[in-house]
């Protein structure tokens, strides 16, 4: 089960349910990967909708990574995902949001 306080959100990939986490290793590699000089600058893009499938795919590999689970951006992109496009893309984007939410108070 994917505990949100943790930043973790589940997604369904082949059938295969996984736990995506950006942990700060995930998120550097992300940020390399996408050629940002800040992290911000992605996460405007998400809260704007101006974010590109390249992006959706960056996203959730590295949180894949971050989970535990060595799935590359290339055969995730040929995966099956229960929900499609829109399931996707609403983990990346809930993902993006857990990560960077202040910590909830005991």
């Amino acid at each position: 089960m994917a505990n949100p306080l943790a930043g973790e959100v589940a997604l369904v990939v082949d059938g295969q349910r996984h736990i995506l986490k950006l942990t700060l290793g995930a998120l550097a590699e992300l940020e390399a990967e996408l050629g940002e000089g800040d992290l911000i600058s992605l996460v405007q893009r998400f809260e704007t909708g101006r974010f590109s499938s390249g992006d959706l795919l960056a996203l959730l590999a590295a949180g894949m990574r971050g989970g535990g689970a060595e799935m590359s951006r290339q055969t995730l992109a040929t995966a099956g995902i229960d929900g499609g496009v829109m399931q996707a893309a609403s983990v990346a984007a809930q993902l993006l949001a857990l990560s960077f939410a202040a910590p909830v108070a005991p």
